[in-house]
């Protein structure tokens, strides 16, 4: 919580995300104030990405609760070919947009202000690195992923990087996807997960 004394220059800066690797290193991404939006941490951002090493570069990823857009845009700072951002709330999914023509990113980025159950009901395209990191407290990790999966929204292979409180533990995971890494930052329970390809 803020106190009341707190200087607005500290204040603007809580509404500020830096890119930490790649093309944008230190560019910093504005979005707006909305209740439950909380960009992933400079700390677990780089500790996912260097999991992640080699798997942006040239892949096609899906950012399926956006808000600051923090994830897609270091995969596309790190040399992902493509993000499809999805983001409900209009005023983040506005900023977005802004922030990928700032960026000169809009070949590359498509930004779509519906629901994240609204956009898996569409038709599936296969994604190499998929970033959930729903609102914490309503279980959708165990809700979405199943929808991921039967949905063919992952790529066989392909990497899906689930984000949640640290209370909920690690989701349980559809057949034939295993877990590769987790860890826990403070109050924030992550981990890295891979649909296996069929043998």
């Amino acid at each position: 919580m803020t106190s009341s004394n707190t200087r607005p220059a500290a204040r603007a800066g809580r509404h500020l995300v830096r890119i930490i690797g790649g093309a944008w290193r230190g560019r910093r991404i504005p979005f707006p104030e909305l209740p439950g939006l909380r960009p992933t941490p400079d700390r677990v951002r780089e500790t996912l990405f260097n999991w992640l090493q080699q798997s942006t570069a040239g892949a096609r990823c899906l950012d399926l609760f956006a808000g600051s857009g923090a994830l897609g845009l270091e995969a596309l700072s790190r040399g992902a070919r493509a993000a499809v951002f999805v983001e409900q709330a209009p005023a983040a999914a506005d900023a977005l947009r802004a922030t990928v023509a700032r960026l000169g990113a809009a070949a590359r980025a498509e930004v779509h202000a519906v629901d994240a159950e609204q956009f898996l009901r569409g038709s599936p395209a296969p994604f190499d690195v998929v970033f959930l990191d729903p609102p914490f407290g309503r279980g959708a990790l165990a809700h979405f992923l199943p929808l991921l999966d039967l949905g063919g929204w992952v790529a066989p292979g392909g990497c899906v990087y689930l984000e949640s409180e640290r209370a909920a533990g690690a989701p349980p995971l559809p057949a034939q996807w295993s877990m590769l890494k987790s860890k826990i930052a403070g109050e924030v329970g992550y981990h890295l997960a891979r649909k296996e390809p069929r043998g």
